[in-house]
């Protein structure tokens, strides 16, 4: 074999996702997530000030956490020590003094995902038959493996041979992997969970870094990525984008380190949450050489200019990166929407699944995306 197709694909968990990402609970995906990102923060603190207390009662509040350890988006995990004083006169006090009085966290309530979305997710994937391909928020090593296993099979395709995740810093159990088959083999993985700076640590999920040896003879190394989300922080996403810039500066390090250790076919892949004209991702295009594969002459964009659900221009967010080298020797490359939800007064309209009559049995809000390598180029 000679080729090798390496694409991206955001499944959206392919199991179950927490409650307030489902497709129903819009309105209060903000506020919540938001609050049980910063609660998770502030509790690492080894000592909790009165400022911090109140913080802390502000986002408990936020998540409906106050008078019960459970509400409907939101689960406060109690496992040693004292958090909470809960008294009859309806107020509630945080009485841990810092991290080490008590072990807890909050946690996001999961729901399970429709049986149609899951077929679609390993529909997405058999016809868009990548060799490797780097997936964003799956749950865990054993899900991915269970579902390349089983999914996969019931559409009529094989497993794929190696199926490798690493938890990374997510608590939501969204984590990036890599799927490999026809003897494309992983010969090495690296993980960046505890990459810091000044600032602290880096990466949201993880920058994993995975060695591919290709039937064909080279290597390929693929970096997996997920970048901070928009969204969730305060209007205009700064905190969110002064994150992914950190993120883009670190992966960019990263690639060039390994161009000096002699690796010139790399791979920058994933949802990176941002448009390539960025002031976030700078870093990772102006430091690299790396080039997008949507660049290529052959590239087919399949009705839209981006990746994320049905925009135009401001919704390309998922990413097949490559350094010159291996860009050199792409053929092309393209979008995959068939798993991508598209409403009734959509315009441009593509194609999807005949199964796929409503927004829950989508595959994921995200298209698949990738590129084509010719090795003998």
């Amino acid at each position: 074999m000679s080729t090798t197709r390496i694409g991206s694909f955001n499944v959206e968990n392919m199991f179950e996702r927490p409650k307030v990402m489902g497709r129903g609970a819009t309105r209060h995906a903000a506020p919540i997530l938001a609050a049980h990102a910063r609660f998770n923060e502030l509790i690492a603190a080894e000592s909790y000030t009165p400022e911090v207390k109140e913080e802390l009662k502000e986002h408990l509040a936020t998540l409906e956490l106050l008078r019960g350890d459970r509400s409907k988006y939101a689960i406060l995990r109690r496992i040693r020590g004292r958090f909470l004083a809960r008294h009859r006169t309806g107020e509630t006090s945080v009485v841990a003094s810092g991290r080490e009085s008590w072990v807890g966290w909050v946690e996001l309530t999961t729901e399970p995902i429709s049986e149609l979305a899951t077929r679609h997710t390993a529909q997405v994937m058999r016809d868009v038959g990548a060799h490797v391909l780097g997936v964003v928020e799956a749950e865990s090593r054993e899900l991915l493996h269970m579902f390349s296993a089983s999914m996969l099979k019931s559409v009529g395709w094989t497993p794929y041979e190696e199926v490798h995740l690493i938890d990374g810093n997510d608590e939501r159990g969204i984590n990036v992997g890599l799927l490999t088959r026809d003897a494309h083999q992983v010969i090495t993985i690296r993980t960046h969970v505890y990459a810091k700076d000044n600032t602290g640590v880096i990466f949201s999920r993880d920058c994993a870094e995975y060695h591919v040896r290709t039937p064909a003879g080279p290597e390929v190394v693929l970096l997996v990525n997920h970048l901070k989300s928009k969204g969730y922080g305060a209007p205009g996403d700064p905190i969110g984008a002064r994150r992914r810039f950190r993120q883009a500066v670190r992966i960019a390090r990263i690639v060039n380190r390994l161009r000096d250790e002699g690796h010139e076919h790399i791979a920058v892949v994933g949802d990176l949450n941002d448009t390539p004209d960025s002031e976030a991702l700078r870093p990772l295009f102006q430091r690299t050489g790396l080039r997008d594969i949507s660049e290529h002459e052959n590239f087919d964009w399949n009705h839209r200019f981006g990746t994320y659900r049905g925009v135009n221009e401001k919704g390309k967010i998922d990413y097949v990166l490559l350094t010159p080298e291996l860009f050199a020797k792409a053929t092309g490359g393209g979008v995959f929407r068939k798993g991508v939800w598209r409403g009734p007064r959509t315009k441009n309209r593509w194609d999807v699944y005949e199964t796929m009559t409503d927004e829950v049995h989508a595959a994921s809000d995200h298209a698949a995306i990738y590129a084509d390598i010719d090795w003998s180029r």
